[in-house]
């Protein structure tokens, strides 16, 4: 069965080089870490409505869905308490957030569950926001590791290795679902890697347009939208692609993050505008073709 990893940002920008800029400016870690609480607070809503859909069967997915759900409310219940006692916000993300990216991205596959490939397509999309979880908390904790001791980064740190493990238990957890499925047949086989490479192109299009707010993300976020769209039936892209084109080209959640970072960079160092901002958000017209999606 193939196996299918995160990819980088603009497929040069790894997580460790993200992770590091952001654990020395305490407003941008604190804006991951609510970020991180928000989407494992989501997580229990989007997972329960897949158990409803299941309606009990297959009994044993249920109960690991139950199990999963209880994982991901002990942990935003771990990244709220954290926030809570460091004096910050506990709020929704103010430039929209990854899930409803995802939510925007995903097509009809998995709207029914009780059919095979539906309950393929979810198990694949779990999965490839499973594995983004722990590339990002990894990346995070490793950072911390590098940066200057202090009680908060410790308390961080500690909350993020609790958070970890379990987290890579999810992603063992569905990689042995759609294994299972897989070894049904070579035609099974074959059906669950197709959706695997698909939701990691959906999952990846979902969290470079959360992270790239440079010149030419609208362009980018239109290329990732057709290489989703060329994993379907040719008579279901045209219908694909006219409904999510303008949120790809009109974004106001892009708009908005470019606005606070623009008042960040502004509010911090007027001079860092100028020096750092400026020539980081031009820096993204050299990178207007978009790269392919890699599987290994």
């Amino acid at each position: 069965m193939a196996v299918t990893y995160p990819r980088k940002i603009l497929n040069k920008i790894g997580p460790r080089e993200v992770m590091s800029e952001v654990v020395k400016e305490r407003k941008l870690q604190v804006l991951f870490l609510n970020s991180y609480r928000f989407n494992e607070q989501r997580s229990c809503l989007e997972l329960t409505v897949l158990m409803e859909a299941l309606n009990g069967k297959p009994r044993e997915l249920v109960r690991d869905l139950s199990r999963h759900i209880s994982d991901e409310a002990r942990h935003a219940v771990w990244l709220t308490d954290l926030l809570y006692d460091m004096g910050e916000e506990i709020g929704n993300p103010e430039a929209g957030s990854y899930i409803d990216e995802l939510n925007r991205l995903f097509d009809k596959s998995g709207d029914d569950v009780q059919r095979e490939d539906g309950l393929i397509a979810v198990l694949a999309s779990i999965n490839a926001t499973e594995k983004r979880g722990c590339q990002a908390f990894s990346a995070h904790i490793a950072a911390l590791k590098k940066a200057p001791a202090s009680e908060e980064n410790d308390r961080i740190r500690e909350t993020l290795e609790k958070i970890l493990p379990e987290e890579a238990s999810h992603v063992s957890w569905g990689s042995r679902w759609l294994g299972r499925i897989a070894a049904r047949s070579p035609q099974h086989r074959v059906r669950v890697n197709a959706a695997k490479r698909k939701y990691a192109m959906i999952e990846h299009a979902a969290f470079e347009a959360g992270m790239d707010i440079t010149a030419g993300a609208e362009l980018r976020r239109l290329g990732n939208l057709v290489e989703i769209a060329n994993t379907m039936p040719v008579w279901e892209r045209p219908g694909y692609l006219l409904e999510r084109l303008p949120q790809a080209l009109l974004s106001q959640d892009l708009q908005k993050s470019r606005i606070l970072a623009f008042r960040r960079a502004w509010e911090e160092k007027p001079e860092k505008l100028v020096e750092q901002f400026i020539p980081m958000f031009l820096q993204g017209l050299q990178n207007l073709r978009p790269s392919l999606a890699s599987t290994n």
